[in-house]
């Protein structure tokens, strides 16, 4: 997160500087062009900087979901939680019934990040008809544990060495794999709130197995990070709304 704020918090000094180039601001004592053109060198060298900062590895101290199972370690990692009205049996099923056309700003935020290009069913073009859950899993998702009405977590591989090939499976996330390799996990967890309703957490957690994999990934992650983190809140509601206003068991 530290890393995609000073990233983004360059872009914006950078883009102010470029304005002061333009228009320089007495009042901001910008009085000349070069120093409008200082201000956005200097925006310019925070955004490398974000982009390249250090990602630590975290670990687990103990096994307390499935997540953990599967990911115990990390260098990339973000959490959001919602309070459903609702038993955790509806919450889950709407958690695995949830399409992409109920997550407010999904498919804009993922034509954005396809480029506006025309791809094959995926994630980040999920259509209206299937669960998005259903669509990641049948396309480069792996569904690695569904324990109803718990814990949902899925899978993918997302750096993985030239040439490589093979069926991604549950044992991928359990075994070491070779260098170059980065895995992404995510999961949903539902509890009780101890009132007849839920609290409902998401979380993704990012590991690669060398600097050279995880310096890629941390451009990418830094630079995505925003609109990762608003689709994982607006699927979190789509999942309320789903849950407390039920629309069908077709639905």
């Amino acid at each position: 997160m530290w890393g995609s704020a000073t990233f983004y918090s360059g872009v914006i000094i950078a883009a102010v500087g470029l304005g002061l180039v333009v228009r320089p601001i007495r009042r901001l004592g910008i009085t000349t062009r070069w120093q409008g053109l200082a201000v956005a060198a200097a925006g310019a060298v925070l955004a490398v900087i974000g982009l390249f900062l250090p990602a630590p590895e975290s670990r687990i101290g103990r096994v307390e979901t499935r997540l953990d199972e599967f990911a115990p370690a990390w260098q990339f990692r973000e959490v959001h939680t919602i309070r459903i009205a609702a038993p955790p049996a509806r919450v889950f099923d709407a958690v695995r019934r949830v399409r992409a056309d109920e997550i407010f700003l999904f498919n804009t935020l993922t034509r954005i990040r396809r480029g506006g290009r025309q791809l094959p069913p995926s994630i980040l073009n999920a259509g209206g008809r299937e669960s998005l859950i259903d669509v990641a899993t049948a396309n480069g998702f792996v569904r690695l544990a569904d324990d109803a009405p718990r814990e949902l977590v899925i899978g993918t591989v997302v750096i993985a060495p030239p040439g490589t090939r093979g069926t991604l499976t549950p044992d991928v996330f359990q075994k070491p794999l070779p260098p170059g390799f980065g895995l992404a996990t995510m999961n949903f967890v539902v509890r009780e709130d101890g009132s007849s309703g839920s609290w409902v957490t998401t979380e993704t957690r990012v590991f690669t197995n060398t600097p050279s994999a995880r310096r890629r990934f941390a451009t990418y992650w830094r630079v995505i990070y925003p609109g990762s983190a608003i689709i994982r809140r607006m699927w979190l509601r789509a999942i309320q709304r789903r849950a407390e206003n039920p629309i069908g068991p077709g639905g």
